[in-house]
Formats: structure tokens, sequence, C-alpha cells
């Protein structure tokens, strides 16, 4: 276990703060008051530029009836954007030293995903994928630069873990070259092989020692980055529905799918925030299957604001589709949202069949609604919103029921 070499730091930071180069060793596990730093708050920010672009481009696709390409793109854009920020965060919860070197990296990475969403059209429109490939490449080569350094400052199966992590990455990148230089058919079976070897790179590099991150951090982490995600969720269709009141004074139509993107998007929140679940990570096989889970989570909230638009130009007479599939376009990624929610957060903590069936039952009726016209927005969204008010009245009444038989238990 690599974070038995390194004694916790403090409240105020990362050990030997103030230096401008120091070793990059291994924070401690048992810090207290870790929590995400202005560069990851930062980095998050400008990976979210990436999400936006390529939330614009499934728009257009889905409103063009592309679905298939338009969704598939999507799938491969948003996992490059994904695991490169996964990766660093991870990596940023064992190793941040915060001293000079470690920013530049760390800036260099931010660059690398702005290229990445520099290219993000042509991706969707010409699949030319050299901007998107070069985006990821900057992003992964310096993620491959961090452990490497980390490696030099390590000793034994912690040297081994951060040695296989630089190999996996840099092996990784030449496989990816298959996207340019593959036949634009094959380029789908590239894109699955890699994404299986990528997601392979962590769990063969940690099988004999796990690298010290943080549960507490990781979870604030993510949940940051939920945040920004579903801001950027709500900015999109604020931008679609202001356009199609200015444009096509459609207020009255749009005022529903208005009203229900917010309670989805409010309940998106609530529901993901309901439970503390950096309890839950103790070990590597708990986090990595709460780690890997969140790219649906991501790229359904993203998605979920990509819907809204689509609804909002489906109504006002500018996307080429139905009612029906413009509705699923906004209902299907908020049925898996809540789904993965289930599974990697809630199921954990709730007591009870009552309790555990409230998201899965809402993510069926939130299918449902995809049925009902002009109204399926709408509809979503209060029953989305009516899973928060049954979930936290089920939770208050088994609070309740316990204390009142802790207050009648006899006294031993």
């Amino acid at each position: 276990m690599t974070s038995s070499s390194t004694p916790p730091a403090g409240p105020s930071g990362p050990p030997d703060a103030g230096r401008p180069l120091r070793r990059l060793v291994a924070r401690g596990r048992g810090e207290t008051h870790r929590a995400a730093s202005p560069l990851e708050l930062f980095f998050d920010l400008c990976f979210v530029v990436a999400i936006a672009q390529a939330g614009i481009q499934l728009v257009h696709a889905l409103a063009e009836n592309h679905v298939g390409e338009g969704i598939t793109n999507y799938a491969m854009v948003f996992f490059a954007i994904w695991w490169a920020w996964m990766n660093f965060t991870w990596f940023a919860s064992a190793y941040d030293n915060d001293d000079v070197l470690y920013r530049v990296v760390t800036l260099v990475q931010i660059a690398g995903v702005l290229v990445l969403a520099a290219g993000v059209s042509r991706a969707f429109e010409d699949h030319d994928f050299l901007a998107v490939w070069l985006g990821y490449a900057i992003m992964r080569l310096a993620m491959a630069a961090q452990w490497l350094r980390a490696a030099r400052a390590a000793r034994g199966v912690e040297r081994s873990v951060t040695l296989r992590y630089a190999g996996g990455i840099l092996l990784c990148q030449v496989g990816w070259l298959g996207l340019l230089v593959l036949p634009e058919g094959g380029r789908p079976w590239v894109f699955l092989v890699m994404a299986v070897a990528e997601l392979c790179v962590p769990v063969l590099a940690e099988k004999d020692g796990q690298t010290a991150w943080h549960p507490h951090h990781i979870a604030e982490r993510y949940g940051l980055f939920t945040i920004i995600v579903l801001g950027e969720t709500i900015a999109a269709a604020t931008v679609a529905v202001k356009t199609g009141v200015e444009e096509n004074d459609a207020l009255a139509d749009l005022l529903p799918i208005a009203t229900g993107g917010l309670l989805i998007v409010f309940s998106a929140w609530w529901i993901y925030f309901v439970v503390p679940i950096h309890g839950h990570l103790r070990s590597n096989r708990q986090a990595f299957l709460w780690g890997y889970g969140h790219y649906l989570v991501f790229a359904s909230a993203a998605a979920i604001g990509a819907g809204l638009e689509v609804a909002v130009e489906q109504t006002v007479g500018k996307a080429h589709i139905s009612t029906l599939a413009a509705s699923a376009a906004v209902t299907l990624p908020t049925a898996l949202y809540l789904l993965t929610l289930w599974a990697l957060h809630s199921r954990h903590f709730k007591v009870g069949i009552a309790q555990q069936a409230v998201l899965p039952v809402t993510a069926l009726v939130v299918i449902c609604c995809t049925f009902l016209g002009e109204w399926a927005v709408l509809a979503a969204g209060v029953v989305s919103a009516l899973a928060v008010v049954t979930g936290t009245t089920l939770t208050a009444r088994m609070v309740a029921r316990e204390r009142e038989a802790k207050a009648t238990a006899p006294v031993v």
C-alpha cells in the first residue's frame, strides 16, 4: 500500500508546501480537512468546455435525425474527456504536491482538453479525429509524465505501480492512432478495443498495491464535477429557451419544457448528494466500480441538457424529428441518470423494498412519460421531483421509527 509510506499531511496542504520544486511523494489517506484545490476546480471548468462542445454537436445530430451516428460520436468523444479527467483526479488525490512543475504539467493537460474541444465539431461532422486525438495525446502524455515523476520518488511496490501506469498510458496512446489510420468503418471497433484497454490500465497497475487516493477528497471531486456538468446543462437549456422565445415568440409553448427541465436538474442534484458516499469507498474494488460508473452519470447528465435543447428546437419547428423523438432525448438520459445513481449510490444506503424501489420505479415512469407528447418533459420533471419527495419522506419516517424505538427501549 503506497499510502503507508507517507505520513498524513495537515489541513494546510501537501507536505513541504511553499517550495517551488519538491519530490512527488504519495500523500496520506488519513489527512484531515482534505479538500479540492483551486487548480482542480480550474481544471474541471476547462474540461466542461469540451463537454459543452460535445453536447452542442449531439444536439445538431439529434435534431437532424442522425441518432445512431450522433450517439456513437458523443460516446467516443465523451469517453476521451471523462477518462482524462478521471485519471488526473485520482492521481491528484494520491500525489498532488502543488509545486511549480506539478502545476505546469496540469496546465498542459488543460491545454490538451481545449485542443480536443476545438476538434469536436470536425469529429462529428467530417469524422476527422485528428484534433481530438492530438488533444487527447497532449493530456495523456502529460499524465504519463506525472506518473514517471512519481516513480522517481517511489520505492518497492509503489514504484512498480507508478511505472505500470506510465507504461500503460503510453502504450494505449499508440493504439489510439488507429482512429487516424484505419478506415472510417473500423473506427468504432478501435474505440471499443482501446476503451477496454484504457479501463484495464488502473486495474493492472494496482494489482499489487493501492495508490494513496483519499476517499473524502475523491467523493468531493466527483460531486463538484457533477455540479459543474449540471450547471452546464441548465445554461444550455436556458440559452435554447431564450433563443426560442426571442426568435419565435413561443413562451407559452416552451414554458412546460423549461419547468420540467428545471425540475429534472434540481432533482438530479438532490438525489446525487442525498447520501455521503465517501464512506463506501474503502477499497479499489469498490472505488473502481464507482469511479468507472460515473461515465454514465456524467454523460447522461450532460445529455439531459442536449435533450432539452432538442425539445426546444422541435417545439419551435427547427428540428426535423417527431415530438416522440424529442421527448425521448430528455426522458431516456434522465432515466439512465436515475438508474446509474441508484446502482452507484443509493442502494448502499436504502433499507427495505420501498426505499430501494424509488429510483428504479421513477426511471421506468420517466420513460413512460416519453409518450405524453408536448407534456412529456414537464411530466418527467414532476415525476423526478416526486421521487425526491417520496425518498425524503420514507427516510424521515425510518429515522423517526428508529428514534422512537431507542426512546422506548428498556434500560439494561
